[in-house]
């Protein structure tokens, strides 16, 4: 078991090695040097684990499908807010995070699908969405699934525009106002009066991935 623990450990410094490099150069920029030096392992260390730079980059990319899982609350309206919350702090503070959104936008020689993690976040949402409607908690015949592409299209938006003009330290903000103009178009009046879309939230979740079930 101990040496599974070390091998786990090792990966997960490759990864956020990466990751850092990959957030500050891009794909094309980032060297298998670099990486290597700044993880403290050995080009035989990292072989063991991963077969090329293309092969972390795309563990990198996956580290999205952890911060896009819905938090355990019981209005799944709040989830999705919840979601889109925690991801954006997460962006403020992970380069793991940081970098897979870098590696997913950037035209570069990286070979790995750019639409696949928005379709993760699109079935995630939309999956919570239904539950919500489910749950009584949206306007009579919301269109869910062109809700969803309406959220995470429009968080997609505002988190790159937030990075181009605060390098992402007005995230929540426009996060918090992107939900504070939406929900009074779908959500029921008894549920939009006990949503929480404020950005300190966003601090709270951050630090928990999103497990708080405050709702």
């Amino acid at each position: 078991m101990a040496q599974q623990e070390r091998a786990l450990q090792t990966r997960r410094q490759l990864v956020e090695a990466a990751a850092s490099v990959f957030a500050e150069r891009g794909y094309d920029g980032a060297s298998t040097g670099e990486i290597l030096t700044r993880a403290g392992f050995t080009r035989g260390a990292m072989y063991h684990h991963f077969a090329s730079k293309e092969a972390i980059a795309q563990e990198v990319v996956a580290a999205q499908i952890e911060a896009l899982r819905p938090p355990r609350t019981s209005i799944r309206l709040q989830a999705a807010i919840d979601i889109t919350l925690t991801y954006a702090r997460l962006l403020q503070t992970s380069d793991v995070l940081r970098a897979a959104v870098r590696l997913t936008v950037e035209e570069t020689s990286f070979s790995q699908s750019r639409t696949a993690p928005y379709q993760w976040a699109l079935d995630v949402i939309e999956n919570v969405l239904r539950e919500a409607d489910a749950g009584g908690e949206l306007l009579p015949g919301t269109p869910i699934p062109d809700l969803a592409q309406l959220v995470v299209g429009s968080f997609t938006g505002i988190q790159l525009l937030s990075n181009l003009v605060s390098g992402r330290d007005d995230l929540l903000h426009r996060v918090s106002v992107m939900w504070n103009v939406l929900l009074p178009g779908i959500a029921v009046p008894g549920v939009l009066r006990r949503l929480d879309t404020h950005e300190e939230r966003g601090h709270l979740l951050g630090g928990t991935q999103g497990d708080a079930d405050a709702v």
